[in-house]
């Protein structure tokens, strides 16, 4: 649903919204005088960048997340500390939003250099620890059978999650010092950020909400462009878009005064945002009982090629396949939830509609 459609939100991260447009990253700002962004950039992602914030505290610098694990987004990162006359040296805490490896990613090399402590989300905390004690082949057979559930060809499937030795870097993630359960307070003297749990596109995915000056750091929760992937994993929540959309409720009245997301631009217009990613979600699951009543017994793997997505079905594969099977089999779980589909026993479930 494109942001014109909302007249209340309205974009104040001008300068990343012009970047944006013209595909380049968007500089280092200076946000409040005690709070700049660091974009720094994930490779070959559409997703482009992910904002790091850098908050001044007694002594040094805090940060939230600290992007993707690689040399390119390392140099961004210390590069953008230096533009503010700051350095690694310099961080005495992270405060990471959520698990993935956008987010996490350089945590690990933050906390070897600088000491500073790493909080996340307990769920999150036990998920990264549990995915650091598997092997990398354990984990690709997981993946693979949980897809194959879904419906796929085993084969296909086999395709989509690729070797072993692609995964092998997500699966040595920092695992945190430190727990943040919702409510509780960030130890970043000179700020009041609350932990907000917002479960759904992932476990433990937290957003901070500054009390003195109503900023929200909105992480993956809520962005001005697009819904953040909702899907079904291995080892994550039974139904996940409701927990989203439940957390999204859950926000929706903060009083936040502007939104600080993980990526693209600011904004404001909190409420009018989160109706927004709530019709959209309403829509795509009609969309897909519409899907279920015309393609009787079949598996998410079948009904994601019968929704419209962004580029043709045919064109889709690897990960992008995998996170639009998984998302189809998350709204599928919550139409069950809601008793408009019933699924199939069996090791392959597959979907009808209701009948009412």
């Amino acid at each position: 649903m494109p942001l014109a459609e909302c007249p209340h939100v309205d974009v104040t991260g001008t300068e990343q919204h012009q970047a944006w447009q013209h595909r380049t990253l968007p500089p280092v700002e200076q946000l409040r005088p005690d709070l700049w962004s660091i974009p720094v950039p994930i490779p070959n992602s559409p997703l482009r960048y992910v904002s790091v914030y850098a908050l001044a505290v007694p002594g040094g610098i805090g940060l939230i997340d600290t992007g993707w694990e690689s040399d390119e987004s390392w140099a961004a990162l210390t590069g953008g500390l230096a533009g503010i006359g700051a350095s690694i040296d310099d961080v005495r805490g992270v405060l990471v939003t959520h698990m993935h490896f956008d987010h996490l990613g350089l945590a690990n090399r933050v906390r070897q250099r600088s000491g500073a402590w790493i909080a996340m989300h307990p769920a999150d905390a036990e998920l990264v620890a549990g995915s650091n004690r598997r092997d990398v082949e354990t984990s690709v057979a997981a993946e693979v059978e949980f897809l194959v559930g879904l419906g796929a060809d085993r084969a296909e499937a086999v395709a989509d999650v690729g070797p072993a030795e692609g995964m092998a870097r997500y699966l040595r993630a920092a695992v945190p010092d430190r727990l943040l359960d919702h409510g509780d307070l960030a130890d970043l003297p000179g700020w009041q950020l609350r932990a907000v749990h917002t479960p759904g596109h992932t476990p433990g995915h937290l957003c901070f909400a500054e009390e003195r000056t109503g900023l929200f750091f909105s992480g993956d929760h809520v962005l001005p462009r697009i819904t953040p992937n909702i899907s079904t994993t291995v080892d994550g929540l039974a139904d996940p878009l409701r927990s989203f959309l439940d957390s999204l409720a859950g926000v929706r009245e903060t009083g936040s005064t502007e939104v600080l997301p993980a990526h693209e631009w600011r904004f404001t217009g909190l409420a009018d945002r989160v109706d927004q990613l709530t019709a959209h979600h309403e829509q795509r699951l009609a969309e897909l009982l519409t899907a279920v009543r015309a393609h009787p017994h079949s598996t998410p793997w079948e009904l994601a090629a019968h929704l419209t997505w962004s580029r043709p079905w045919s064109s889709y594969e690897r990960r992008m396949r995998i996170f639009a099977v998984t998302e189809t089999d998350a709204h599928l779980r919550l139409l069950a939830s809601r008793g408009a589909v019933l699924g199939s026993a069996g090791p392959v479930p597959t979907w009808t509609a209701a009948v009412r």
